[in-house]
């Protein structure tokens, strides 16, 4: 029922970026699956298999892709395949014979995603990184911290999953759209540092007018303004304000009894820090409970700090049920939300190999090709 419902994509294992990419499209209802290698098949991960929730939604099939027959069973169902999704270093998927020029000779309406953290040629192409790096690079680690502090990486949350997966999945179905117009695939080259520029534009654009400066913590979405910024309440727990917009400001005055002293205006830059350390012990003067009865829901723009087991039990994200239970495990619901062809998740995380003989039989593998697989080692002999 989901909103790419009928459409097929093959997902070339890897972590981090390119499987919450293969996850968001599952969720939306695409038939997915994930090329596992089959030296994984049965050996376990890190985590318990329900646990990689980055996974979840698609069946595993398990292949040596060092055997050509591997490499062949690949490219049969790049012939049925709308996208594939693949995140090895450049050249890599060259060298496995399953290049972006063989698969669309194979199949001409392919959309060949490709997810990098420095993309597809540079003078780091080849240079091995993590979501920290690509941030660092496209400026935008630097803007993250406080004044006088080193920068604080924000998880791996920009990176990895902003500038990577949301802007790879982006392209598949941006590319799949105009496939469908002109009748020909294309490679989708997504790199976290390109993405992450992207997601600076705003930013850009406010240091450019002069209204941002390099110097961490004295700006307005930074921490360096009173009036964005988390602080910490009586019992220790924290409660973030985003008073922005003067009227939202003039509230926050007002919920915090402040209305009656002699302040500064709003943004008189040289009196933020003052400002803060007046809102600081004004926070401390009541635990976080009794301020979520003062201000929440209010147009103060207001929100306790939620850990992760808090926020599933918040009122608000359970009335919308922005996490669900699946096989035990809490965990976010698919996003975005279709008013007629609503996402779902399709299925638990899969094991490496749970489903290969399943799968190939759907891409129109017939009994004998599988035993042949199996026969030659391309993929286990129990079919997983």
């Amino acid at each position: 029922m989901g909103v790419l419902s009928g459409y097929r994509v093959i997902e070339l294992a890897g972590i981090g970026p390119a499987p919450m990419c293969a996850m968001l499209l599952s969720d939306m209802g695409a038939d997915v699956v994930r090329i596992d290698r089959l030296a994984d098949a049965g050996l376990g991960v890190q985590v318990e298999t329900k646990y990689s929730l980055l996974n979840r939604g698609r069946r595993s099939v398990a292949l040596d892709l060092k055997r050509p027959e591997a490499t062949s069973a690949v490219l049969r169902m790049v012939e049925k395949a709308d996208a594939l999704i693949e995140g090895f270093r450049p050249g890599v998927m060259e060298r496995l014979g399953l290049g972006p020029d063989v698969c669309l000779a194979r199949n001409p309406k392919l959309i060949y995603g490709r997810m990098t953290g420095w993309g597809q040629e540079g003078p780091l192409a080849q240079a091995a990184g993590h979501d920290i790096n690509y941030i660092a690079l496209a400026g935008a680690l630097h803007c993250i911290g406080r004044r006088g502090e080193a920068p604080v990486p924000p998880l791996n949350l920009v990176g990895d999953f902003g500038g990577g997966a949301l802007f790879l999945a982006l392209g598949i179905v941006a590319g799949i759209l105009e496939a469908q117009k002109s009748g020909k695939g294309q490679v989708v080259d997504v790199a976290m540092v390109d993405g992450v520029a992207s997601l600076m534009t705003a930013i850009y654009g406010m240091h450019g007018a002069g209204i941002w400066t390099n110097e961490r913590g004295t700006n307005v979405l930074d921490t360096g303004a009173h009036y964005y910024d988390v602080y910490e309440t009586r019992d220790g727990k924290y409660i973030s304000i985003g008073s922005i917009e003067g009227k939202f400001y003039q509230e926050l005055l007002e919920r915090t009894g402040l209305t009656n002293e002699e302040l500064p205006r709003q943004n008189d830059r040289p009196s933020w820090p003052r400002m803060k350390e007046r809102l600081k012990a004004l926070f401390r003067t009541k635990t976080r409970d009794e301020w979520c009865k003062i201000m929440e829901g209010t147009d103060v723009c207001f929100a306790p700090v939620l850990n992760m087991d808090e926020a599933p039990q918040h009122p608000h994200n359970q009335l919308r049920g922005t996490f669900v239970v699946l096989d035990g495990v809490t965990q976010p619901a698919p996003a975005p939300r279709f008013s007629r062809t609503p996402s779902a998740i399709q299925r638990p995380p899969a094991r490496p190999g749970e489903h290969t003989e399943e799968a190939l039989r759907d891409w129109g593998f017939s009994s004998a090709e599988l035993e042949q697989l199996r026969n030659c080692g391309a993929i286990a002999p129990n079919g997983r």
